[in-house]
């Protein structure tokens, strides 16, 4: 276990160092979609993590984690491509040396803006297991500092500060739904809920092609499951034990959503909107799709994640 590998998540810090994020990542649009939230039959206000300069949330946690480093060493991590911009953007900033690894087929923008924020980036392996083993690998040979989004506690923590600028809009949210990959966002997110306000439920939007981590909430342990997904930045193949605990502490309820759920999701978003979500960027809105009648007439918060996509991607998803 890395030495943040802990179980719990501070409140105090999240709250006392969300100044530690470069503002480019704080306080995010978050408003009322009153078209997105007729189409879905409730009163939805969206959090839109996807218009920074990685277009993603992950530089939150990544600010919050190497902000905390007590000595400047190498870094290294594995990636399906936004926290590894994420930590890419954090460590350029403070000089830090970082290794990325991907998969053989990650999306090549990702990889590409990998590379263009300083990261040597190598790919390897095919599925996530197989990058994470590689990236431990090398830590072992080098001695870099192993970073793993979803164990190291800062990395949610950083995550949470979307729940606090949330919860500044004053509304009295009924339900917060929020995608989940790795756990570290919902942990997060979660983790200020429950202590600011208790009576929101906490909902996962997962992936249906990757159900580790489903699957592992549910039975109330690890669970290994093989990944078939387009939605990348969702897809985990063995949950860490610190995020499966996190999760289970704060979150009421997990929904799976299937790869045309989440494409339907993604054009609803652009139509309404005028934005370009990844998949695993829409879960939230999928998850709302998939149980429609559950959310009618509730006040949702949906967390819109991230909207890193290809042209190729742009053309099979989003224009019919």
């Amino acid at each position: 276990m890395s030495s943040g590998a802990t179980v719990s998540l501070s409140l105090q810090r999240i709250a006392s160092d969300h100044g530690v994020i470069d503002p480019a990542f704080r306080d995010t649009p978050q408003f009322e979609c009153q078209p997105l939230g007729d189409a879905l039959g409730c009163t939805l206000f969206v959090k839109v993590e996807a218009v920074n300069p990685i277009r993603s949330f992950k530089a939150r946690g990544a600010e919050f984690f190497v902000s905390r480093l007590e000595r400047r060493m190498p870094l290294v991590c594995a990636t399906a491509g936004n926290f590894g911009q994420g930590m890419a953007h954090a460590a350029r900033r403070r000089g830090i040396p970082l290794t990325i690894f991907a998969a053989a087929d990650a999306n090549p923008f990702k990889v590409e803006r990998m590379r263009a924020l300083g990261a040597d980036v190598k790919l390897t392996g095919r599925h996530p297991d197989e990058v994470h083993a590689a990236a431990i690998a090398h830590a072992r040979e080098t001695g870099d500092r192993l970073v793993e989004d979803g164990r190291e506690a800062a990395i949610a923590e950083g995550a949470g500060t979307i729940a606090l600028e949330l919860l500044r809009t004053g509304v009295a949210f009924d339900a917060v739904v929020v995608p989940v990959g790795d756990g570290a966002l919902a942990a997060g997110i979660g983790t200020v809920f429950k202590s600011r306000s208790p009576a929101t439920r906490v909902v996962g939007a997962c992936a249906a092609g990757s159900p580790a981590m489903a699957r592992s909430w549910r039975d109330g342990r690890v669970v290994s499951a093989d990944v078939a997904t387009i939605a990348d930045t969702l897809a985990i193949r063995t949950p860490f034990a610190e995020s499966l605990a996190r999760l289970r502490a704060v979150v009421d309820e997990l929904v799976e959503v299937d790869d045309p759920a989440l494409i339907e999701a993604m054009r609803l978003a652009h139509r309404s909107l005028g934005i370009v979500l990844e998949p695993g960027g829409a879960a939230a809105i999928a998850a709302l799709l998939a149980q429609r009648e559950r959310f009618r007439g509730l006040r949702v918060a949906a967390i819109l994640t991230g909207g890193n996509i290809t042209d190729d991607q742009v053309r099979q998803w989003l224009q019919r």
